[in-house]
């Protein structure tokens, strides 16, 4: 008879759907969790097979998500037991020992190297899967990239630690085809333990949505949305108001570009100017009905990684979108068996620097309705293809039993991440433990 097995999933933050796609993305990973059941042949009933818990160290904010209950099932009343737990602090062992968890998910690889040696000082044959969001040392390489005007090094600290809480984890959340690309080919990596899980996006509820969509005719202005506390986005922002923004203005003066995302600073707000057409509007509270209204989304990229929830959010509303490259990766039909020559959702500038190119893409997708609406409605298909909700949850659920069957012939496959585990989470934890001695003596 099976019987249901404790899952603790760790967050950076606590997760906030409506203000980052990270927030997003932990939501579905939840909901996909909680809504694998199993039927009890005593009773024929159906139950839960994880018993799902999440702590977070950091403080709750008034935009985080309501965990208790997540389920899809309306008559369902079950939810997920949060918990707040401190950094390098002793609290957490005793936590960990009570709790017993069988997996054990770490919420991007800063919060790997902080608990993971905790986790394995007490509870050694939890597997642990690790949600990298995106690479952070590709982000970050990308960004030195364009601020020294040199080219891409990826062997950084930030590489050796993302690289080397990879090895240590029994299997990691990778949410681009072209990241899980890099890792296999450029750090080989073996793909045994990555795992393919990008966004999780029902489409069928947004079926009645899509009559109801707003032709070329009634839509007007540029659109461009994210959470400002992510680098890349007030990069984006800050570029268009510099230098895109008053050229495309030149050519379309009546348009204006509405400027959305959460957690603006006086330095965000410093730049609306209504005069000029650049409006900052600050938090949206539904990004997808937001982005609706707009003809186009204009998410000019110059760094980052992953996938892009604001295009995303975009195909969703059938709002076409002009982009770099950066923005373009893993959202295309690259790597997928679906033809390539089939219409993107919008255009894409050949570089990221390419000011040129973007600012005439704009203009041109913002004046023709013929190609706008070619590119309206292949916005939709792509959604279906890349992130289909069914698919990627069965997928995800069904590595997570594999992985419960056979832990022990999958991490001898994986020699080289036992050696890791066992030499640095040694250091990692005393290292923790120092600095939990240190603040008691403050």
């Amino acid at each position: 008879m099976k019987t249901s097995k404790t899952i603790l999933f760790i967050g950076h933050l606590w997760p906030e759907p409506a203000s980052s796609a990270a927030g997003y993305r932990t939501l579905a990973l939840l909901n996909a969790i909680v809504n694998d059941t199993f039927v009890n042949n005593r009773s024929d009933q159906s139950e839960h097979y994880w018993q799902l818990h999440f702590a977070c160290a950091a403080d709750k904010t008034e935009f985080c998500a309501n965990l208790d209950n997540i389920s899809d099932n309306t008559d369902d009343k079950s939810g997920i037991i949060s918990h707040q737990i401190k950094l390098n602090d002793s609290t957490f062992d005793d936590f960990i020992i009570d709790l017993k968890p069988d997996f054990v998910f770490y919420d991007r690889f800063i919060t790997e190297e902080q608990f993971a040696p905790r986790v394995h000082e007490h509870c050694p044959d939890a597997i642990n899967i690790l949600d990298t969001q995106d690479l952070h040392f590709l982000r970050r390489a990308r960004q030195k990239a364009l601020k020294s005007g040199q080219a891409i090094d990826y062997y950084s600290d930030d590489c050796i630690r993302e690289i080397a809480a990879i090895l240590r984890c029994d299997l990691s959340l990778i949410t681009s085809r072209y990241e899980m690309q890099l890792l296999i080919e450029q750090f080989t990596i073996s793909p045994d333990i990555l795992h393919y899980c990008p966004f999780m996006l029902g489409t069928e509820s947004d079926s009645s949505h899509q009559e109801s969509v707003k032709a070329f005719s009634a839509r007007e202005h540029f659109v461009m949305i994210g959470n400002f506390l992510h680098p890349p986005n007030w990069d984006a922002v800050l570029w268009c108001y510099q230098s895109l923004w008053p050229k495309i203005r030149q050519q379309l003066p009546d348009a204006q570009i509405h400027i959305y995302g959460a957690y603006p600073s006086e330095k965000v707000y410093q730049l609306h100017q209504p005069d000029k057409g650049f409006i900052i509007k600050g938090r949206a509270r539904d990004a997808v009905e937001t982005l609706a209204h707009y003809r186009v989304n204009l998410p000019p990229l110059r760094f980052g990684a992953g996938i892009k929830g604001k295009i995303a959010d975009g195909f969703i509303a059938r709002t076409p979108c002009v982009t770099t490259p950066i923005g373009y990766e893993g959202m295309g039909y690259e790597a997928m068996s679906y033809a390539n020559d089939k219409p993107w959702g919008g255009l894409v500038s050949d570089t990221i620097d390419n000011e040129q190119q973007l600012i005439q893409y704009a203009v041109d997708l913002y004046s023709d309705e013929s190609l706008w609406q070619q590119c309206s409605e292949a916005c939709l298909p792509l959604i279906k293809h890349l992130f289909d909700e069914k698919q990627h949850t069965e997928q995800f659920i069904k590595r997570l039993h594999a992985l419960n069957d056979l832990l022990s012939e999958h991490r001898k496959n994986n020699f080289l991440g036992q050696i890791l585990r066992h030499n640095l989470y040694r250091s990692h934890y005393f290292m923790s433990k120092w600095i939990e001695e240190k603040n008691k003596e403050k």
